[in-house]
């Protein structure tokens, strides 16, 4: 019997270094840049977060809540963060929060426009799908080690891999919810000579915005996934609390800090999917423009 036959190997990783290796020779100028603007971004958040008392910062996020989602929210903001408070993670539970309302809001701006483009383009839409099958099916933690190498340690990398690993459902619902809008609705105001960009931004992102606020809520929860692995990269907050009870077999101090997620991660959620699809003082913000086929006549003829 002839001996197996042994393929070559394929040295995948070792070009992958070499290019990580290129990066950071070549565009230190640009990791130092975005690295300045995440922390600033950061600790700006958390000074803001924390300039007021928690009794204070309570009251104001659960009168947000009760704008928009209703009184239920309210409540179990109230009672939730004072319970936050009453565990001594406040401080913690704020540096987590900056982490993931900045990595949100860099996933949004990013993914947001990709799926308006991917919508509006086949071509756009089939190159972009095998990229977030990658980026979503990749072990959250790989996309930490080349985050440590262009920004070292700390908030940077925790948000640069939480952007990363969140951003594909913000794209995949965006293009699904402007691909959904029904085409009479377009063709009603391609009918009066609107031109392409007030058809998208009159009809077509309007009708889409649940399912654009959707991908915004699931982007959110994939941040506040990443907050435990975050903190193995010195992000700190309450990815550092858990990393901590782990690290010392303590019990309490995980299971507290485990808590804390779940309390932000059910507001946050809460929150969002109102936005989307609730009534509320805020929503309206968000959804101006046509809902009905008989608000698109108005709608695209208006300046």
């Amino acid at each position: 019997m002839s001996d197996a036959i042994e393929l070559p190997r394929v040295p995948v990783g070792e070009w992958f270094d070499g290019l990580v290796n290129w990066c950071t020779d070549n565009l230190a100028w640009l990791f130092d840049g975005i690295g300045s603007a995440i922390e600033t971004s950061v600790d700006g958040l958390t000074d803001a977060l924390t300039l007021l008392p928690p009794l204070a910062l309570t009251l104001a996020l659960a009168l947000i809540a009760l704008l928009v989602s209703g009184w239920r929210l309210g409540l179990f903001t109230l009672l939730g963060f004072t319970l936050i408070d009453s565990m001594e993670l406040w401080d913690d539970s704020m540096d987590s929060l900056a982490l993931v309302l900045v990595s949100a809001v860099v996933s949004a701006v990013l993914s947001i426009p990709i799926g308006i483009a991917a919508a509006r383009s086949d071509l756009v839409s089939r190159i972009v799908r095998p990229v977030l099958d990658f980026m979503q099916t990749m072990p959250a933690f790989v996309y930490l080690i080349p985050a440590i190498f262009f920004f070292s340690i700390g908030s940077v990398p925790g948000v640069v891999a939480t952007v990363i690993f969140s951003m594909p459902p913000g794209v995949r619902l965006t293009e699904l919810g402007i691909r959904g809008v029904d085409p009479e609705m377009v063709e009603a105001g391609e009918a009066f000579g609107t031109p392409p960009s007030r058809i998208l931004t009159r009809i077509q992102i309007p009708l889409a915005m649940p399912s654009i606020m959707a991908g915004v809520n699931q982007l959110i929860m994939l941040s506040l996934s990443m907050v435990v692995i975050a903190g193995m990269v010195g992000a700190g907050g309450l990815g550092g609390v858990v990393l901590e009870g782990i690290n010392r077999v303590d019990v309490a101090k995980g299971f507290e800090g485990g808590i804390a997620v779940v309390i932000l991660a059910i507001y946050l959620d809460r929150l969002t999917g109102a936005l989307g699809e609730g009534p509320g003082m805020l929503r309206a913000l968000f959804t101006r423009g046509p809902a009905t086929r008989g608000d698109v006549t108005s709608s695209v003829t208006t300046p």
